[in-house]
């Protein structure tokens, strides 16, 4: 095939288990699938962690159909107690890393040939062979910060300069990493738990993958300057890691047409619905992520909370784990006489809801959010002030970044989720701040500008995604 304007771009992803990691991966596709000389290539490890998964990745290639092209990844089988987790997610990571090497032959007689591979962080020491093999350029998608792409690629620097530790981040890292170039040092207290457990399968793939990173072509990261303009230029001067590939911020990534549930609730009791009878600015919206699961004890401090701060709240409870799918009644979640009081001043819902939507609706003021990098960045992009408590993982360096732009506050105190029962008066308190302070407002609203200035028309993404194209079909062979 011949045309005027070069050769076909093929691209291959990979995305890697959960919707955190899956729906970042599909936006940096759609991103790549705006240039019709884009092919995709989607690679869907089989089984899926939840049905959830399936249902997003069906609507992706549906809303693609000359552009993108779907092969099934058949899991190879793994016995989970083989690995000190139990994780779900963290296992089937580890059996999707298991199963790779079975792509190579799979993908070497693609037509046309691949241009490039693009997959999760998760997957580097599986793909590199892979995309060596085929002499494929190999990229990653990383789904946090670029605070904390800084602290993963810094941990193979701090591992060579101290190998008597043995590899093991808990015994090298003392009360602070300081990272070349960035002001603000990673405190122990923010590091992922699971990395300071010697043995843990967390532990194992951070070790095993950050120092492969400078075998990569480069990294793509879901932010924009603006928001972390300190880490990326660091990261890119190569100062964090010498001899790092360039890393490509490529944010905001912001949900698409394809990830809209079909069958949304369009009751009266809807959230929208509810949202529309309330006053402009009057509703903190509560969502702790499709993951992250709140015991009964906490969700009874956070009810006393909310009702304690005097703002009206929509409030997305969960309980279990796997994402989305949960099958306890509402009346299960919360007593009756709690839910009594809290439907004179809120709305609480355990489905699955529209979050963009509810974060660019007039009426919302405020998120608490459990500090996901895919819901901070949502709410940056509809210039809301964030109440950001991070549960697990990275999620309180995510806080650190929340705090650190000024769109939102962070309490250090609150430690961990779980960690601890964080008190009602403390959270009606947090909650009365980000819905009042007009600092927050005005720098929220900054960052939301700065944010669709980057995603929009000739923006950085544009540019950087055209760039790459551009790149890959000068290094093609026009057929």
């Amino acid at each position: 095939m011949n045309n005027a304007s070069g050769s076909i771009v093929h691209v291959a992803f990979v995305p890697s288990a959960g919707l955190g990691h899956l729906t970042p991966c599909l936006r940096l596709a759609a991103l790549f699938l705006r240039h019709q000389y884009c092919h995709v290539t989607l690679i869907t490890p089989k089984p899926t962690v939840s049905l959830a998964e399936s249902h997003l990745i069906s609507r992706f290639c549906s809303s693609f159909p000359d552009q993108v092209s779907q092969i099934d990844l058949h899991l190879l089988p793994f016995d989970p107690t083989s690995e000190n987790s139990s994780d779900p997610f963290w296992l089937h990571f580890e059996r999707i890393r298991r199963s790779l090497h079975l792509l190579a032959p799979i993908l070497s007689s693609l037509t046309p040939p691949l241009s490039a591979f693009v997959y999760d962080v998760s997957l580097i020491s599986g793909m590199i062979p892979v995309s060596e093999s085929l002499a494929v350029p190999s990229y990653i998608y990383f789904i946090a910060t670029a605070r904390m792409f800084s602290f993963f690629s810094h941990l193979s620097v701090l591992d060579a300069a101290k190998k008597h530790a043995g590899g093991h981040p808990a015994s090298f890292i003392g009360d602070a990493v300081e990272i070349p170039g960035i002001h603000l040092p990673v405190p122990r207290s923010s590091i992922p738990p699971l990395l300071l457990v010697p043995g843990s399968l967390f532990e194992k793939i951070f070790m095993e993958d950050s120092p492969r990173l400078t075998k990569l072509d480069g990294i793509f990261i879901n932010t924009f300057e603006e928001m972390e303009e300190e880490a990326v230029a660091a990261l890119n001067a190569g100062k964090v890691v010498p001899g790092l590939p360039p890393v490509h911020a490529v944010g905001p990534l912001m949900p698409c047409e394809f990830e809209k549930e079909q069958d949304q609730d369009m009751s009266a009791n809807s959230p929208l619905k509810w949202l529309d009878a309330q006053p402009e600015g009057s509703v903190v919206y509560v969502c702790f992520g499709n993951r992250t699961a709140t015991t009964r004890e906490q969700l009874k401090e956070m009810a006393e909370g909310l009702l304690r701060s005097g703002y009206r709240f929509l409030w997305v409870v969960k309980l279990k784990m796997v994402d989305k799918e949960d099958d306890e009644d509402l009346e299960q979640v919360l007593e009756p006489e709690v839910m009594k009081k809290m439907k004179e001043k809120g709305l609480v819902v355990k489905t699955w809801v529209n979050q963009g939507e509810i974060l660019g609706h007039t009426s919302v003021g405020g998120f608490l959010s459990h500090g996901g990098w895919n819901s901070i960045v949502e709410s940056i992009w509809h210039g809301v002030p964030i109440l950001s408590w991070g549960q697990n993982g990275d999620q309180k360096i995510t806080s650190e970044v929340v705090a650190e732009s000024g769109t939102g506050v962070w309490p250090v105190e609150w430690g961990w989720g779980g960690e601890a029962v964080v008190k009602a008066e403390e959270i009606g308190k947090a909650v009365r701040e980000i819905m009042s302070s007009e600092s927050l407002k005005a720098r929220a609203l900054q960052l939301k500008e700065a944010a669709r200035k980057a995603a929009g028309v000739g923006g950085s993404c544009e540019v950087k995604i055209r760039t790459m194209i551009e790149k890959w079909k000068k290094k093609n062979v026009v057929y």
